[in-house]
């Protein structure tokens, strides 16, 4: 899969793709429905098939002291766009003049005669365009004047209401894993390099691969099981300390996964943890002794939690 850039001419191969078009952060069970429909449809057709998506996010640009949000980064959805068959991930760079044109101009300059698309798939609930101004209806009709054709796809219902990426955040917040891995289809993951920390763990016994938070939501903090992947491919599993770290001063926020029967050095290597269970949330221990005693138990049931995971 290759990625493109809004700001760049599309290769003459990418012309005639059928398009799906959202944000899809998180791209979950939703999202995927989306873009297996664009999948099909291009190869049904015999024509490339793109996912786009935008960075950075709406939200983000119009109001840009919002908390962090993000569920995926770019790369991670490159990952996953690939993986469901996706043969180019197109990012609109959204600024200024892209949140100012209209949506009978998005149709016309962007999806038309910029890209060249012979179709297009959204969410039954998409929207674009100034103001928000252009809808599923207006795709179809103003889209057919250039030749491009539209479906959208209904929303994807689990039983207890439509799977978004807003119920997703919420779960997360809660700390509730299980909600979010089943409305993604996989765990939540923080991708990120391993960085130096005080290395206070290893004198206790625990050594944690320290990573920066970046844009990523943050989830309820607290101690949890996870998983991690390591560049090569190896799996590891592990507990993981995500908020501020109480029990030091001063307050600093990071992800602290100490991983079971590893030893070796991941610093400067990119990773990416899994968050499959919540333990407990965070506390502040008066000892170091009392800390010790507690990463003891916490590892404990993080291994009988994560003992059916491969």
């Amino acid at each position: 899969m290759i990625r493109l850039d809004s700001r760049h001419p599309l290769p003459p191969e990418m012309h005639g793709a059928i398009l799906a078009l959202g944000n899809f952060d998180g791209f979950h069970l939703g999202h995927q429905a989306v873009v297996g429909e664009a999948i099909r449809w291009a190869r049904a057709e015999g024509r490339p098939a793109i996912v786009a998506t935008f960075d950075p996010h709406p939200i983000r640009y119009f109001v840009p002291d919002a908390p962090p949000f993000r569920i995926t980064t770019i790369a991670q959805r490159g990952d996953l766009f690939a993986a469901a068959g996706a043969d180019a991930m197109l990012v609109f760079h959204f600024d200024a003049a892209m949140a100012d044109m209209p949506a009978d101009r998005w149709i016309s300059e962007i999806l038309g005669a910029q890209l060249g698309v012979a179709g297009v798939v959204t969410g039954d609930d998409f929207t674009f365009g100034k103001g928000r101004g252009g809808s599923v209806a207006l795709l179809q009709s103003e889209g057919a004047k250039f030749g491009i054709a539209a479906r959208h796809v209904g929303a994807v219902d689990d039983g207890h209401g439509t799977i978004s990426s807003t119920r997703i955040r919420a779960a997360l917040k809660a700390g509730d894993c299980e909600t979010a891995t089943a409305l993604l289809s996989r765990p939540f993951t923080i991708r990120g390099e391993v960085q130096h920390g005080d290395k206070l763990g290893r004198t206790i016994g625990f050594p944690t691969a320290n990573m920066a938070l970046t844009g990523y939501l943050r989830p309820r903090y607290g101690i949890y099981a996870v998983t991690a992947l390591l560049p090569g491919g190896q799996r590891l599993k592990g507990a993981a300390n995500i908020g501020i770290r109480p029990s030091f001063d001063p307050p600093k926020e990071l992800l602290e996964p100490h991983f079971f029967d590893f030893s070796g050095d991941l610093y400067g290597q990119e990773i990416e943890v899994a968050f499959h269970h919540f333990l407990r949330p965070e506390a502040r221990f008066d000892s170091l002794g009392d800390l010790t005693a507690q990463m003891k138990l916490d590892c404990d049931e993080a291994k009988r939690l994560l003992s059916g995971v491969e």
